[in-house]
């Protein structure tokens, strides 16, 4: 009788241990029609999860749209469009290029995470020579990107390929990485000035509104990535990687809650600085600090999917809504709307 107890309980065991998901091949979205050799590089740059991309462009949107009004005469509304081309595109490569090298980082930690461990390299779809190759290949087509735009940008974006290589390090050694990656995320924020023919080291009405530009959107990402770090807080654990939601994970609502406060002071004192109008107070500060109210008192910290949605979809809310604000008050400025004492007064403080 002992026996076929233990014979019995040890069937049971085995019939409940939990099965992890294998790998299968994409059969919808982009990828899904790429050659079955390539897929995996596809997966290896998340072509297939576009959000990063978004957020690393939004800055990069921000600033263009910022500079487009303070440049003197003010940019035309042809090379606003082509500059925001460009940053898309460039974008998609770095972006794509920030996980190839945040994968070769974590190519040892990856397996021990439920979320990651089927990505290329720790699935070994992708050798790791194989993916520093193909990172070459990715930083020469982000030069030429890089190159496409005026010269002055060059020099303004080169720092940032050092943030890039140490944001998956600084997982390793502190709680804080989320800041090393807004540091990162953020650098489009300077970008759009030196693109549209303003020179930050003179015009230093242009360099404060740039700097507060940046500072709000390095507040953002810390924001959305601790979200977002919430989704592995479990694994994070076992594998040892540190994260924001592991310091914070009992005040996580209170650290967000101050973080968007720092963000929405920021985003405001760039408008005041750049000598903004109603359009982007209201547009921009009044519809980023709605979308992250709703979004900061909505979102299910212990609930995976919950975070991933708002993970997403907080892109297209805040970030929407800020690029709007901006586009609205380049396309008054643009018109003459304000009038001329308004926009006369401006270029007198931006020379």
């Amino acid at each position: 009788m002992v026996k076929c107890s233990s014979i019995t309980t040890t069937t049971t065991s085995i019939q409940l241990a939990p099965t992890l998901p294998v790998y299968s091949p994409p059969t919808t979205g982009l990828i899904s029609y790429l050659p079955r050799k390539a897929v995996p590089y596809a997966e290896l740059m998340r072509l297939d999860k576009p959000t990063g991309t978004y957020y690393l462009f939004f800055p990069c949107l921000f600033s263009t749209l910022l500079a487009a009004t303070m440049a003197v005469p003010i940019a035309a509304p042809t090379t606003v469009i082509s500059t925001t081309a460009l940053f898309l595109t460039g974008a998609l490569v770095m972006r794509g290029a920030g996980c190839t090298i945040n994968d070769l980082w974590d190519r040892n930690l990856d397996p021990h995470v439920a979320r990651t461990r089927l990505r290329p390299i720790a699935r070994r779809a992708v050798t790791p020579q194989q993916a520093i190759v193909f990172l070459g290949g990715q930083l020469t087509t982000g030069l030429g990107v890089l190159l496409s735009l005026p010269w002055e940008c060059f020099w303004y974006a080169t720092p940032s390929l050092l943030l890039v290589t140490l944001y998956p390090l600084a997982k390793r050694v502190t709680y804080y990485p989320q800041f090393v990656l807004g540091l990162t995320f953020s650098w489009g924020a300077i970008l759009g000035f030196p693109a549209l023919g303003i020179n930050l080291l003179e015009n230093h009405v242009a360099l404060t509104a740039a700097a507060c530009l940046y500072g709000s959107n390095v507040a953002w990402t810390v924001l959305y990535d601790m979200i977002y770090a919430h989704m592995d807080i479990k694994d994070d654990i076992k594998a040892g990687i540190k994260s924001i939601a592991l310091k914070h994970d009992k005040e996580t609502k209170m650290v967000l809650s101050g973080l968007a406060v720092v963000q929405l002071g920021l985003l405001s004192a760039t408008g005041v600085v750049a000598g903004l109008g109603p359009v982007f107070f209201a547009g921009s500060c009044g519809g980023a600090a709605v979308t992250l109210g709703t979004m900061i008192w909505r979102v299910k910290l212990k609930d995976v999917k919950n975070c991933w949605w708002w993970f997403v979809n907080g892109a297209w809310f805040t970030g929407g809504a800020i690029a709007v604000g901006l586009a609205g008050e380049y396309i008054i400025h643009l018109l003459g709307w304000y009038g001329e004492g308004h926009d006369e007064m401006n270029k007198l403080d931006i020379v």
